[in-house]
């Protein structure tokens, strides 16, 4: 049975932050720390106080980490950026409520003193001889120390104090301790605990939502019941269903859990090749309680939910192809676009009136062209993207089509069918990619106020053109009717556009076996880094060391080349990598530097060092390479952060190049996202875990409060709608499915009982009782 361990990570926006800039703004972004380890930074919002980011992480870690931490600064472009203040969080803290942290908290002002970070090894030992008792402190070595030079390191040593204590950092422990159990090991340093000065709200706040998800995953047969269940439910009936494990998970499950039950279910359904019969289970269950066309899928419920994260699990590469190269042009131009007349900035364009001044009239006309310059070939792209469309994603929309138009046959409810389909296509996918590209990988970094101004216009011109213009002329927003003619004109194109996306033969459905791992022959990253061998001569500077490569990563190699079109490809095993960790920024004095450690046939290890354009690309391509090389036996446990120059290691100034590594390794360190593999087990054991909420209810509801004596007679006399509004046959059905789901999830329980007790060593536990 395997342990699991993940932080799921939300920076959603900060508020109150203090101006570090002459102008009288900041350039915030906030890096996150797992115990001192950077996973993750956001983009950078440009001249901001009250940035909003928005931006999600799944870290993957061991499970003995000791706390997170968030570093907001502001961006400079000469010199270091400016540390606005951080906020830190015990894993005690996190791990105290189950559902998470989910508020404002104050950011603290940081001393680089106290910044302290690293492990020391130490030997105690309470000893006696005829003159009495004495303390044996052996401090052997340390690792992962804090580097406080400007080379990027550091020159150590310790202090042992007995008693009295004024050292910058510390292990502490009790005579009782030294006494019953003197220490033997790694122990993490921290500083000495002090009365700490908080900010009071002074260096302004940040929203935050973290979760903590630790549990046992067991092995595979334990889970086949349950899926078997699950299966069975997407392919049976929905209307009435209220005892499968989908009907209960779609009652039970609220608010942010929806999205990430709706992230698991769909990656299940997925591997098993089921999402077409799983989303049409939804489907019909939301159609069966929707009496209004108008309300159709507007609430976001698990149905909703699930055709979002079907739609970014099949379809990311399609919306790149559709959206980027138009959002490049609105970045890279910066033009300045405004129709709102309240918000206007007369001195902006650069039109003169024969008064010398701007008119209203001149910035609407000159914004109107250019938003309709940007705003057609976005329509064009669209709407000859039918070929280009995921088949997965059309045989859903096809699938849509239909039982809406089922549901709502009449005459003047024609428009509802394509409206349930622009409405996740457009409404859902297109224009929040338009209006936050950053978070759907378009850009590395979020927009300008200026360019933000502009996608925002556009993703609303979108959204209007996937509501197919009902709305025009309707709302405040009246200011955007320049624009009108064109949209008017560009919705009949987008009726042929959607009658042609679902005109696809077949009933095939998408998905197939689940995989673990990193697919063998798929390219899960690929993209240009900086590459510099370990072998490369001392009178080299360099900038001359590092060579632009373009990389490609699968499950079996790292291979790379002079550019994407070139035909000779060189190329790692990935079977032969043996550690993937950061680089000290002092090693070649160039920041976001990586290594690839491997070790070949005869047992020799090379190393590969790789520079990333940001940080945010280093993380990616260290969780990437980390997931590719997780089966991989002999992983290092430790490795050197620095490089062999100079005939010594720069991190540890050992001068043997064999010596062994003064940091450790962070394999188990990765971050999550929708690239990732499907791990069939991990998904259903979460999956159990939310339908044991709702246990004790079904149980009551079918198994308890009905009286299972009753005769068939009685059961006919029966009000149908004191239990559900269903008739006898049906709730015998509902009932027997029920005691199905109840007995899978008890097993279950009793499977996880047996492995805790052969972990503790205690063998099998015990006949259970009734």
């Amino acid at each position: 049975m395997a342990k699991s361990s993940s932080l799921n990570v939300r920076v959603v926006e900060g508020r109150a932050l203090p101006a570090k800039d002459v102008s009288g703004s900041s350039d915030p972004y906030c890096i996150v720390k797992v115990d001192d380890e950077v996973v993750a930074r956001t983009a950078t919002v440009w001249k901001s106080l009250s940035p909003f980011w928005g931006e999600e992480y799944t870290v993957h870690l061991p499970l003995d980490f000791h706390h997170l931490a968030f570093y907001v600064l502001d961006e400079d472009t000469v010199g270091h950026d400016d540390i606005i203040g951080k906020i830190s969080l015990s894993r005690e803290a996190i791990a105290a409520d189950p559902r998470g942290i989910d508020s404002w908290i104050n950011l603290n002002r940081v001393d680089p003193d106290a910044e302290v970070q690293g492990e020391v090894y130490l030997a105690v030992q309470m000893q006696e001889d005829p003159q009495g008792r004495f303390l044996r402190c052996h401090v052997l070595k340390a690792r992962d120390l804090a580097p406080r030079d400007i080379s990027g390191t550091s020159d150590p040593f310790a202090r042992v104090f007995w008693g009295s204590r004024s050292s910058e950092t510390s292990v502490e422990f009790p005579p009782k301790v030294l006494q019953q159990s003197p220490p033997n090991g790694w122990f993490r340093l921290l500083p000495f605990p002090g009365a700490e000065e908080g900010s009071g709200g002074s260096l302004g706040a940040l929203r935050l939502k973290v979760r903590l998800i630790e549990d046992r995953v067991l092995p595979s047969r334990c889970y086949q019941p349950l899926l078997q269940l699950l299966a069975e439910s997407a392919l049976g009936s929905a209307e009435e269903d209220i005892s499968s494990p989908l009907a209960v998970l779609e009652e039970l499950t609220l608010g942010d859990c929806r999205q990430d039950l709706a992230t698991k279910l769909v990656k299940l359904y997925f591997g098993q090749g089921l999402t077409g019969p799983f989303l049409d289970y939804l489907t019909r269950r939301e159609l069966a309680r929707t009496t209004d066309p108008n309300t159709l899928f507007r609430s976001n419920s698990l149905a909703s939910k699930s055709m979002e994260q079907f739609m970014k699990l099949v379809g990311m590469p399609y919306l790149h192809e559709v959206l980027k190269p138009v959002i490049s042009r609105v970045f890279e131009e910066k033009k300045y676009i405004e129709l709102d007349p309240c918000k206007m900035d007369l001195s902006r364009t650069k039109r003169l009136s024969f008064k010398g001044t701007s008119s209203e009239e001149h910035v609407r006309e000159a914004s109107l062209g250019l938003l309709t310059g940007y705003l057609r070939p976005i329509v064009d792209a669209i709407v000859g993207s039918v070929g280009r469309c995921p088949p997965a994603m059309r045989l859903a929309f096809k699938q849509l089509h239909r039982r809406v138009g089922e549901r709502f046959p009449q005459a003047e409810h024609e428009d509802v069918k394509y409206l349930a389909i622009s409405g996740f296509l457009f409404l859902r996918f297109f224009a929040p990619a338009i209006l936050t590209p950053k978070l759907f990988d378009l850009r590395d970094q979020h927009a300008d106020p200026q360019t933000s101004r502009s996608l925002l216009l556009l993703a609303k011109a979108v959204q209007s053109l996937g509501n197919l213009g009902q709305q025009l002329g309707q709302g405040k927003e009246l200011w955007m009717a320049p624009l009108h003619p064109f949209l008017l004109q560009s919705i009949s194109r987008v009726r042929d556009f959607l009658d042609e996306l679902v005109d696809v033969e077949g009933e095939a459905e998408a998905g197939g076996p689940a995989k673990a791992l990193v697919p063998p022959s798929v390219t899960v990253r690929e993209g240009y880094l900086l590459k510099r061998k370990e072998e490369v001569p001392a009178s080299l500077a360099t900038c001359f060391a590092f060579k632009k490569r373009y990389f490609w990563l699968s499950g079996e190699t790292l291979s790379y080349s002079k550019s994407p079109e070139w035909q000779t490809r060189s190329s790692i095993p990935v079977s032969h990598i043996r550690a993937v960790e950061r680089v000290e920024e002092g090693a070649f004095q160039l920041p976001h530097v990586m290594q690839v450690v491997t070790q070949d046939g005869s047992g020799t290890q090379h190393t590969t060092y790789l520079q990333c354009k940001n940080v945010n690309d280093l993380n990616q391509w260290l969780s990437a390479l980390r997931k590719a090389s997780a089966p991989n036996p002999d992983k290092l446990a430790s490795c050197h952060a620095g490089a062999f120059r100079s005939s010594r290691w720069t991190c540890c100034l050992q001068a043997e190049r064999s010596a062994a590594g003064c940091s450790r390794t962070h394999s188990a360190v990765t971050l999550g996202d929708w690239r990732d593999p499907l791990d069939p087990d991990a998904e259903t054991q979460v999956v159990y875990r939310q339908l044991l909420l709702g246990r004790d209810q079904l149980r009551m509801k079918f198994l308890e409060d009905y009286n299972m004596d009753t005769s068939p007679e009685e059961d006919a006399g029966k009000d149908p709608s004191s239990v559900g509004g269903a008739c006898p046959e049906t709730l015998d059905r509902q009932r027997e499915a029920a005691g199905r789901l109840l007995e899978v999830l008890e097993d279950l329980d009793r499977a996880h009982e047996d492995f805790q007790w052969q972990e503790q060593g205690k063998g099998a536990p015990g006949p259970l009782g009734p």
